[in-house]
C-alpha cells in the first residue's frame, strides 16, 4: 500500500468516529449544533442553497493552493561495491608463478596470471574460446579474437571470421612480443576473455600453487550499487529511473537503475521470509574510495510537474462520495469538491480550485 493508499483510508475514517454509550447524551446535545454547518456543506453540492457560508470562527490553520512538481520516492537498502563476482578458473597444466594484487583493474591486452612463466593476457569478448584457433578455422570466436588484435595494434590482416595466414602472422608477432613461444595457433588455455576491464576481487589460489582450478574473482571496474528489492516494489521502478544514494558519511551522489532483475528469490525460513529480485544502479560522482559499503538509495519512482498541490490534511471525505476543501474567502468559508492525483511529501495534486486558493487545514 502506498502513501496516498494510506492517507486516502485515513481520510474516509475521519469523520465516522464510534463513541462508548456513557457519551451518548453529551454526544446527542452537540448533534444540533454541527447539523447547521453539515446541512450547509451539503446544500453547497446539489442544494437551493449558496456555496458560502457564514463563518463560525476562524479555521485553526489555513494553506494557499500552490502549484509545484511532486515526487514519489522509495527508500530502500543496498550495497555499495563492483557487482556480482566471477571465478576465473585455469585450465592449464602446469604451476601459478605470477598474480595480480587484489584490487587492481586489469585492462586488454594485459596479463591476469601466468602459468610457467607465460602470461595469460585479458581479451575482450562474450563468447568463450572452446577450441583452438589455426588457419582455416571459420567462426564467430575467430571475428572476436581478430578485432581483439586489431585493438591491440596489429595489422596486417582482415577482421572476419575466417583465420587466415594474415591471421597466423600477426598471432606470431603477438606471441613475441609477450614473450610466449610462437605456434601462430591460439589455445584455449591461451588467454582470458572477458566483457571488458576487470577489477581483482579476491585470489582464490597462491604463487606455487597447481594451474588448474580456480585462480581469483572479478569484478567488472564500474562502482554501482545492488539492491534486493522486495517483489511487491518492483512495478514502482523500472531502467533508467534516477535514484540517489546516500553514502555511510552522510553525502550523496547520483544514480541510475541499470537492471531490473526479473528471477524473484525468496530468503529466511518459516514465517519470516522475503522475496525480491535484484536491481543494480550505477553511481556517479563517487569520490570516496569506498570499496564496499551499506548504503540508502531514494528511487524516484513517479513524478508529476507544474501541478496544483494542497497538503494531504486538508482534504475532507465527502458525504456523497469523494473529496472536498474547505476554502477560506475572507470572513465566510465554503466547500469545493476536488478530484486528487497523486500523494507525495504531505501533499496531494488536486482540480477543481484554482491556484492561490486558501483552504483551512484542520488539526
Amino acid at each position: 500500500m502506498t502513501q496516498g493508499d494510506e492517507v486516502k483510508r485515513a481520510v474516509r475514517a475521519r469523520p465516522g468516529r464510534r463513541r462508548s454509550p456513557v457519551k451518548v447524551a453529551a454526544w446527542a446535545a452537540g448533534v444540533a449544533l454541527l447539523a447547521g454547518a453539515a446541512s450547509a456543506a451539503a446544500m453547497g453540492f446539489g442544494g437551493k442553497q449558496p456555496e458560502t457560508t457564514a463563518a463560525t470562527r476562524t479555521p485553526p490553520a489555513t494553506a494557499k493552493v500552490t502549484r509545484t512538481t511532486l515526487t514519489e520516492t522509495k527508500n530502500v537498502d543496498g550495497t555499495l561495491g563492483y557487482g556480482t563476482a566471477t571465478t576465473i578458473t585455469s585450465k592449464s597444466q602446469g604451476t601459478i608463478t605470477w598474480l595480480p594484487a587484489e584490487g587492481s583493474v586489469i585492462t586488454r591486452g594485459k596479463a591476469v596470471y601466468s602459468v610457467d612463466a607465460a602470461r595469460r593476457p585479458l581479451l575482450y569478448g562474450s563468447m568463450p574460446l572452446y577450441r583452438t584457433l589455426e588457419d582455416g578455422v571459420e567462426g564467430k570466436d575467430v571475428k572476436e579474437f581478430e578485432q581483439n588484435l586489431a585493438e591491440l595494434g596489429y595489422t596486417g590482416f582482415t577482421v572476419d571470421d575466417v583465420f587466415s595466414y594474415s591471421t597466423r602472422q600477426a598471432v606470431e608477432k603477438w606471441q613475441d612480443d609477450l614473450g610466449l613461444e610462437v605456434t601462430g595457433k591460439v589455445k584455449t588455455t591461451d588467454v582470458v576473455i572477458a566483457r571488458g576491464s576487470i577489477r581483482v576481487a579476491d585470489l582464490k589460489a597462491a604463487l606455487g600453487d597447481a594451474a588448474s582450478g580456480p585462480v581469483l574473482t572479478a569484478t567488472g571496474t564500474t562502482r554501482q550499487v545492488l539492491v534486493d528489492l522486495d517483489v511487491a516494489d518492483q512495478r514502482l521502478v523500472k531502467r533508467g529511473m534516477k535514484a540517489m544514494v546516500e553514502l555511510p558519511d552522510g553525502t550523496t551522489v547520483k544514480g541510475r537503475i541499470i537492471s531490473v532483475g526479473k528471477v524473484a528469490t525468496t530468503t529466511g525460513t518459516g514465517g519470516d521470509t522475503a522475496t525480491t529480485v535484484e536491481v543494480k544502479v550505477s553511481v556517479s560522482g563517487l569520490k570516496k574510495a569506498y570499496d564496499s559499503a551499506p548504503v540508502q538509495l531514494t528511487i524516484v519512482s513517479a513524478q508529476r510537474e507544474n501541478v496544483l498541490t494542497v497538503p494531504v490534511g486538508a482534504l475532507i471525505a465527502l458525504a456523497e462520495g469523494g473529496y472536498g476543501v474547505q476554502v477560506v474567502d475572507g470572513g465566510s468559508t465554503r466547500y469545493a469538491a476536488v478530484q486528487t492525483g497523486m500523494f507525495a511529501d504531505g501533499k496531494v495534486e488536486v482540480t477543481g480550485v484554482d491556484e492561490g486558493v486558501t483552504v483551512a487545514v484542520p488539526k
